[in-house]
C-alpha cells in the first residue's frame, strides 16, 4: 500500500511513519506542496530496488563491451529488432 505524507507530517511523525512501513505498508510518498519529493520504502523493497539496479547496471557494461565496435546505425538497428521481438512476446497468447 502507498501511503502519502507532506514534508511537515515526515518532520513531526517519522517514528510513527518508520512503525506504518513496519507494519506492512512498502511505500510512504513525500510530498512538499502537493508534488512527490521523495518516498521512504522498507528494506525489503530498497533491496530488491537495489538488486535490479546493479543487475541494470551489469547489463548496460556487457552491451556497451559488445558493442563498443559496432555502428551505431547497426545497433540502432538491433536493438529496435529486439524491442520489437520482446513486444511481440509479450503480446502473445500463452
Amino acid at each position: 500500500m502507498i501511503l502519502e505524507a507532506a514534508t511537515a507530517t515526515v518532520r513531526q511523525n517519522l517514528g510513527e511513519l518508520l512503525n506504518q512501513l513496519q507494519q506492512g505498508h512498502e511505500v510512504i510518498v513525500i510530498t512538499d506542496d502537493g508534488k512527490p519529493v521523495a518516498a521512504l520504502v522498507d528494506i525489503e523493497l530498497f533491496d530488491r530496488i537495489r538488486a535490479m539496479r546493479e543487475t541494470f547496471e551489469q547489463t548496460l557494461q556487457a552491451l556497451n563491451a559488445a558493442y563498443n565496435a559496432v555502428p551505431a546505425e547497426q545497433a540502432e538497428v538491433e536493438i529496435a529488432e529486439a524491442v520489437a521481438f520482446a513486444r511481440n512476446q509479450r503480446r502473445q497468447p500463452r
